[in-house]
């Protein structure tokens, strides 16, 4: 299995999911030693002159003025491991933890936080052993970054806490013993060096985008079978008209599902069904185009702050250590209501292409795609669960970002909310990706009355890849079996692979 490498500077979100997701194993690359060694012996010098640095040999936040003794330093920073680690609610998933451990050690990585090359190889062995802190999802307001997640993540270290090793539950203590670990006693400015960065929600996010990616393939996949389904116009994915209106999204998705609909013997041509497409066919290009393009500035963002240094203060190597805000949230919390926005507009434009789908007034096809209908109710209620997930997600993509609120006593007086856009906008995606599938369900048993064998030769293949988990409907049955098999197809990627292999 290769691995991948930390030095922070060259780490993406998709070596990210490859260590989340895929297990990747993580090493370091061989320049991080010196360089993280280099300003640890800078801020031990400094020490050494009794400088006052903050958070290493102060107190934190509204207690920066209250001086702490050099016999207290090594206390100090288990204090604040132990009294930040106060998050609540569901725990992280194992995924979102893995990513979390990986980005703080590439932040790490770095060596402008002046630690020690230790605390760098311990974090890199939690992951390459699958030791998952667990983590409560809620308590992080985006700055001083995240401040409860990362304390949660920072206990197993100490060898306190519980952890998930293996997916199995125990103590971090047992988990640390069977891994061959050594708790940590932590050294100066090694605890807040732990907790203050953006990896929480910035771990959220590079998973969330990920995924959003791959429905935005997804998207133009089951649209252009509704296309199908629907008789519809080609011609408003020609390449000039496009061009008149050059964004790159919008480019690009009219000419991939120009591809996809090559050769299909359903498309129509104008004036001989109709004289043009309602706005969810004739707008597809516009509107997921402008997602693509959106996925594209969080794709900068991101892997911005996958490869930056979010701590305070900073350890410069010509001896500077510098106070200041690095570890805001601002600029993941507005990319992440940017995700959650962009991509619940898919999930938008979709649940009106399922509606034209199965109103007769719309498809001329058989009331909900029932094969008799009256006594068989067909697809409707799947267009209720749709329209339920669209309005959930225009709640949730009320932007996080707008808000804030004073802490410690107003010394931290704008924070970002970044872990909760993040979090947000990971349900948007979950949601999306459910609507998507309900679309696929209801093309595919369109297309049985249309008839499947005048499908284009690209989207045959993807309808023939869902029906192998969905049968056409003869009668009645239970959808929620089919819809989380559908589902499965869109959020594992397997729709968006063959569609790019046929398109």
């Amino acid at each position: 299995m290769s691995k991948v490498f930390i030095d922070g500077r060259t780490l993406t979100y998709e070596d990210v999911v490859a260590v989340a997701r895929g297990y990747k194993s993580v090493d370091i690359a061989s320049e991080v030693r010196d360089q993280v060694e280099r300003t640890r012996r800078v801020l031990e010098d400094i020490l050494a002159q009794d400088r006052v640095i903050y958070g290493v040999n102060t107190g934190f936040g509204h207690l920066a003025s209250v001086r702490i003794s050099d016999e207290e330093l090594c206390k100090l920073q288990e204090n604040l491991i132990i009294s930040h680690a106060a998050g609540t609610g569901d725990p992280f998933p194992d995924e979102v933890v893995r990513a979390m451990i990986l980005l703080r050690a590439n932040s790490l990585a770095r060596g402008l936080s002046g630690v020690r090359y230790e605390l760098i190889e311990a974090l890199v062995s939690l992951a390459n052993h699958d030791i998952c802190p667990i983590i409560p999802e809620q308590g992080s307001l985006g700055a001083s970054g995240d401040l409860a997640p990362l304390a949660h993540l920072a206990l197993a270290l100490l060898g306190k806490g519980k952890v998930r090793m293996g997916g199995m539950l125990m103590d971090a203590a047992l988990a640390l013993e069977r891994a061959g670990i050594s708790p940590l006693t932590l050294m100066p400015k090694e605890g807040i060096g732990l907790i203050n960065g953006t990896q929480a929600m910035t771990a959220v996010g590079a998973i969330a985008l990920y995924d959003a990616v791959v429905l935005a393939i997804t998207a133009d996949a089951a649209a252009s079978m509704s296309i199908e389904a629907l008789r519809g116009i080609p011609d408003a994915f020609r390449p000039c008209l496009h061009q008149a209106r050059p964004h790159q999204g919008q480019m690009e998705c009219a000419e991939f599902i120009s591809r996809l609909l090559e050769g299909s013997r359903l498309v129509s041509a104008p004036g001989e069904l109709r004289v043009q497409d309602a706005y969810s066919i004739r707008c597809i290009p516009q509107v997921h185009g402008a997602t693509r393009d959106v996925l594209e500035y969080v794709r900068k963002v991101i892997n911005t702050e996958i490869n930056s240094v979010s701590d305070n203060p900073l350890v410069f190597p010509d001896g500077q250590v510098i106070s200041a805000g690095n570890f805001h949230g601002q600029p993941v919390a507005l990319a992440m209501d940017f995700l959650s926005i962009a991509t619940a507009e898919l999930g938008n434009i979709s649940e009106r292409r399922i509606e034209r789908l199965l109103n007769p007034a719309l498809s001329g096809l058989p009331p909900f795609l029932a094969v008799q209908g009256g006594i068989n109710s067909g697809f409707m209620i799947s267009q209720y669960t749709a329209a339920s997930l669209v309005s959930e997600n225009k709640v949730l993509s009320a932007p996080a970002s707008t808000d804030s609120i004073p802490v410690s006593a107003s010394q931290e007086d704008h924070v970002s909310m970044g872990t909760i856009a993040a979090r947000k906008a990971r349900a948007v995606v979950k949601n999306v990706a459910r609507i998507l599938a309900i679309e696929l369900m209801c093309a595919c048993q369109a297309l049985e009355f249309q008839g499947p064998e005048k499908l284009a030769p690209g989207t045959r293949r993807i309808y023939d890849l869902v029906r192998q988990v969905l049968p056409s409907l003869e009668e009645d049955r239970w959808l929620h079996p089919d819809i989380e098999a559908v589902t499965e197809l869109v959020a594992e990627g397997r729709i968006a692979e063959v569609a790019v292999a046929a398109g």
